[in-house]
């Protein structure tokens, strides 16, 4: 089967603890839910998009800050203190740049009505096409090869 594509929503600063995270990278998704996590299978390729720098924030950024594969492995959850024991993936993320949404909204076939082109960022992880995540990694200079392309 080949891989899938997905657009993972998150602040910039939780994506980037993610992409830091050592041994491996993570994605969390929907504050932390199962569910979501279980749609995405080893080989997928996911993008994070970042509406903001934080969590709420009214710092608007609105750029994709984050983009890898997701690796073998089932969900799994991480307590992070004060009863949040949220769920998580691994994720080998590459080397890439920040880019913005603005310019590639236009060239994007998942916009179907380009003044609530932000509508379907509102489900926190949504599957793309095999084009608009080549487009996402061209926009951010990913290695295209590193993400299997």
């Amino acid at each position: 089967m080949p891989p899938r594509n997905w657009i993972a929503v998150a602040s910039a600063e939780h994506a980037r603890r993610g992409c830091a995270a050592q041994p491996s990278g993570f994605m969390q998704v929907c504050h932390g839910k199962a569910a979501p996590l279980r749609k995405v299978a080893p080989g997928d390729r996911v993008a994070y998009y970042a509406p903001a720098l934080t969590m709420g924030g009214k710092d608007r950024l609105q750029s994709f800050v984050a983009i890898g594969l997701v690796q073998p492995g089932a969900p799994y959850t991480v307590d992070m203190g004060g009863g949040f024991v949220p769920y998580r993936r691994d994720v080998a993320y590459v080397p890439a740049r920040e880019a913005p949404i603005a310019p590639l909204l236009d060239a994007f076939e998942f916009v179907e009505d380009r003044s609530r082109w932000g509508y379907k960022f509102r489900f926190g992880l949504f599957e793309v096409s095999g084009p608009d995540m080549r487009l996402i990694a061209q926009a951010m200079a990913a290695p295209l090869d590193a993400l299997c392309f």
